[in-house]
């Protein structure tokens, strides 16, 4: 007869219990699929809106290089033959040269706008910051008014002035109402806060600077991001003034290239020659947009995460 000794089992391990004799809750386990749902849905939702942005874009380039034929005997998103070379050719000797005279016109009308009405906010915006005066707080008020009412609702009045001072079918119509920018007024009032010390400002006059001197020795250098920000939204709200070129201009020789095009697209039934210009017109038109952005987009994104941490 075997004899086999028995093992005893070990003690069951204490319970942990809180001060109030209750269990403590387990903790919870950090849920991984739900996470990974969430990312695949906001990836989703980015590549939907990254398409949906770049089609129209994706078209354009495909398009300008078609001729007549390719336009519509291919389909939008396939290659024809390449005729971007004469496509352009034909856009810049189409009438005399015009399409090359209405860019000439949309450079002009946008940059001398966006340089002076650049320097007329920044002023603005560092004199509200920086200065006390009376009613200062309620002329913001008026300037915030101005940012909230839709440009095509001034037009018209701005018309009947410009009739008035015979100022219609010419340059300044369209020049001078874009000098007023109370958007970049906004703007340039936040930088000021964010980018200016007030204890620099006091340095500078206390060294026998003068407030003319003080603002653009000391002041303009430090708002350099915030200017840069202004300015490419100056210009591009500039180059895409259509309703106001369209109130103002008469003479198509001082067409901006937006409504110049406006006008050949409206005619490409009577002239069915005008439609390969009209598409490689308006890539050409994007081009100036884009090399301005390049150019300055260091200066621009540091100008828009100014007020972040602030």
């Amino acid at each position: 007869m075997s004899t086999q000794t028995a093992t005893p089992d070990a003690p069951p391990a204490p319970e942990t219990r809180t001060r109030t004799g209750r269990r403590p809750s387990p903790r919870p386990r950090p849920r991984r699929t739900q996470g990974l749902t969430s990312k695949v849905a906001v990836n989703a939702v980015l590549a939907v809106v990254a398409v949906y942005t770049l089609m129209p874009l994706t078209w354009l380039l495909i398009a300008a290089t078609k001729n007549y034929r390719d336009l519509f005997a291919t389909n939008p998103f396939s290659l024809g033959d390449f005729h971007l070379l004469s496509n352009l050719d034909a856009l810049f000797a189409y009438n005399d040269g015009l399409y090359g005279r209405w860019l000439l016109n949309s450079l002009l009308y946008t940059l001398v706008a966006a340089v002076l009405s650049t320097l007329v906010s920044v002023a603005c915006g560092y004199a509200f910051d920086k200065y006390v005066f009376r009613g200062k707080e309620k002329l913001f008020g008026v300037v915030l008014v101005g940012v909230l009412i839709p440009s095509t609702v001034v037009q018209l009045p701005l018309y009947l002035m410009a009739s008035e001072l015979g100022l219609v079918d010419t340059y300044w119509a369209v020049l001078i109402p874009s000098l007023v920018n109370p958007f970049g007024v906004y703007l340039a009032r936040v930088f000021s806060e964010g980018y200016v010390p007030g204890e620099v400002l006091e340095a500078a006059r206390v060294d026998g600077a003068g407030e003319l001197k003080t603002f653009t020795k000391v002041a303009l250098p430090m708002l350099a991001p915030g200017f840069v920000t202004i300015f490419l939204f100056s210009f591009t709200a500039n180059w895409n003034n259509f309703y106001g070129a369209l109130m103002m201009l008469n003479d198509e020789r001082l067409y901006p290239v937006n409504l110049g095009l406006f006008m050949w697209n409206q005619n490409v039934y009577q002239q069915p020659e005008l439609y390969p210009l009209v598409i490689i017109g308006s890539l050409v038109a994007v081009v100036p947009l884009i090399i301005a952005f390049l150019c300055l987009q260091r200066f621009w994104r540091s100008g828009l995460t100014a007020g972040a941490v602030k």
